[in-house]
């Protein structure tokens, strides 16, 4: 589909996207909040990210440092800088090419639909675990496929209609991750914890716990979701910047305290990848005598907050790749939308991958499906990271005199470092989730990652050569807060202000 022909955004014009008389946008700074927490907070990666062991505390601060801190400044910058529903793919294209940009909204399409195939094959596990329940192949097929059409529905309202459930979503989650690290500090205090910390060798990261570190990298994504919603938001100029801060922090805490309670209740040997959580709420609830009652309501906690998770990324994901198809970077097809403005194209063909992923499960030979899925969702999301680094440095470069309302602080030195250090860690990071060293010596590949990876690698290289997109330049999108320009133009410097270009008619999607 043309640009020129792309559903135009609810407010219209230039004129009324800075009106300060226009109605307050919805979608305030403290749902951003809650939409980050929501976002970010994997209560599902809990079990795989304590499951490192205790060298997780070095790898969450190595991670913590050298990604999630220039990860979020990096977002922040160029999510304000280039306010719009393009997000990622956006920033990717302006820096290296529509090329790029169109494998990069491949690889970010794809790596959801992954996701939400994942999520289906867990969300029976824990049905079956916490209602003791047994299914047939057919039937737990079934409840997957009903879970996965069930979140293509959700997702097809706005961010602005949706956010009640984001915000039930992020209470639970921030519910769930205090509990365990409250009643596993309990635990350790009068029973002593699982996994203790007897020297400070047991800190160091060791061989076998590699292949996590792209678990928790993982367990820090998102922020790049929140810039989409950007069009809904009242200054998110300023509010995207405080939103990342003030989420950040509450992330990062959570994440600690909830690992601790995990490592707590069950050794490491012992601790399942899809059911930790609620094997450690089991525990607890065994040796402190709480109710059994109480594990249901955890359940269905639990339960809501993978529906709802993957909601709110397919607001941001879908709507990154309904962009990019009006762009004329990703098929036709997920450019189209419905009579509000939803992304049906996109969300459609997402949820047509992960049901086909869940109908070939029952014939993969792999013992734990879900971390299968989730593994290989991981490695495809590396991909678009990967290039947005590099881009934030080279968009510095091309587009110097472009005002930001938020920059990140420093010289060129700190720009380097907050570009290559995640960068190298991203690369890492993807090998190692897929072929890693063993304690004895030899080596794991995992051919269910490496095959799939390449096999989504390949299709993606198909389509970008069929859709004929042009090599070389940057295309000239100039940042006017939620308008983009046409790519008419060979770099930024050529591209005309936005009073000068007055007369072209706007190209942005309807906010979904």
């Amino acid at each position: 589909m043309p640009v020129e022909k792309a559903v135009r955004a609810k407010l219209g014009t230039a004129e009324n996207i800075n009106n300060p008389n226009k109605p307050k946008k919805p979608f305030r700074l403290f749902d951003a909040v809650l939409a980050t927490v929501c976002v970010i907070l994997v209560v599902e990666a809990a079990a795989p990210s304590a499951a490192i062991g205790n060298s997780k505390y070095f790898w969450w601060v190595v991670s913590l440092i050298g990604f999630f801190v220039p990860y979020g400044l990096v977002t922040a910058e160029l999510g304000t800088t280039y306010v719009g529903k393009g997000g990622l793919y956006d920033w990717i294209t302006r820096a290296f090419g529509r090329r790029w940009g169109s494998r990069a909204a491949w690889y970010y399409w794809m790596q959801f639909a992954m996701w939400v195939a994942a999520l289906a094959v867990l969300f029976t596990e824990v049905v079956t675990q916490t209602f003791r329940l047994s299914f047939s192949t057919p039937v737990a097929i079934m409840i997957q496929l009903a879970f996965i059409w069930g979140v293509a529905g959700l997702s097809l309202m706005s961010i602005s209609e949706s956010k009640i459930l984001i915000n039930i979503c992020s209470y639970f989650k921030v519910a769930l991750m205090a509990a365990l690290g409250v009643l596993g500090l309990y635990y350790g205090l009068t029973h002593g914890v699982a996994n203790p910390v007897e020297s400070g060798r047991d800190l160091l990261p060791g061989v076998m716990g590699l292949s996590f570190i792209a678990v928790v990298i993982f367990n820090f994504t998102g922020f790049e979701v929140v810039t989409t919603f950007a069009s809904d938001m009242k200054q998110p100029q300023k509010e995207i910047p405080k939103a990342l801060l003030m989420a950040g922090g509450l992330i990062v805490a959570f994440y600690l305290f909830a690992s601790f309670g995990i490592s707590a209740a069950i050794p490491r040997s012992e601790l399942s990848t899809y059911g930790g959580l609620l094997d450690s709420f089991y525990f607890f609830f065994a040796h402190l005598n709480i109710p059994s009652i109480f594990i249901i309501v955890v359940a269905v906690m639990f339960l809501y907050s993978l529906v709802t998770n993957p909601v709110v990324w397919a607001l941001g994901v879908n709507n990154v790749a309904s962009h990019a198809a009006e762009n004329g970077a990703m098929p036709a097809i997920f450019a189209r939308k419905t009579a509000g403005g939803a992304p049906v194209g996109a969300t459609v063909m997402s949820s047509l991958v992960a049901t086909v992923m869940v109908l070939a499960a029952p014939f993969i030979p792999n013992p734990d499906i879900f971390w299968g899925f989730f593994a290989l969702q991981v490695m495809m999301l590396l991909l678009p990271y990967a290039l947005m680094f590099p881009a934030f440095k080279k968009l510095r470069r091309l587009d110097a005199n472009t005002p930001r309302p938020f920059r990140v602080p420093g010289g060129p030195v700190l720009v380097n470092l907050i570009t290559y250090v995640p960068t190298a860690m991203l690369v890492f990071a993807g090998v190692l989730v897929a072929v890693y060293p063993n304690g004895d010596g030899t080596w794991t590949f995992e051919w269910l990652m490496i095959i799939g990876s390449i096999a989504a690698v390949i299709l993606g290289e198909i389509i970008v050569r069929r859709l004929k997109l042009e090599r070389g330049s940057a295309i000239g999108l100039r940042p006017t807060f939620g308008v983009t320009m046409p790519d008419d133009a060979a770099a930024p410097s050529s591209v005309k202000s936005p009073s000068e270009s007055s007369s072209k008619p706007l190209q942005i999607a309807r906010a979904a």
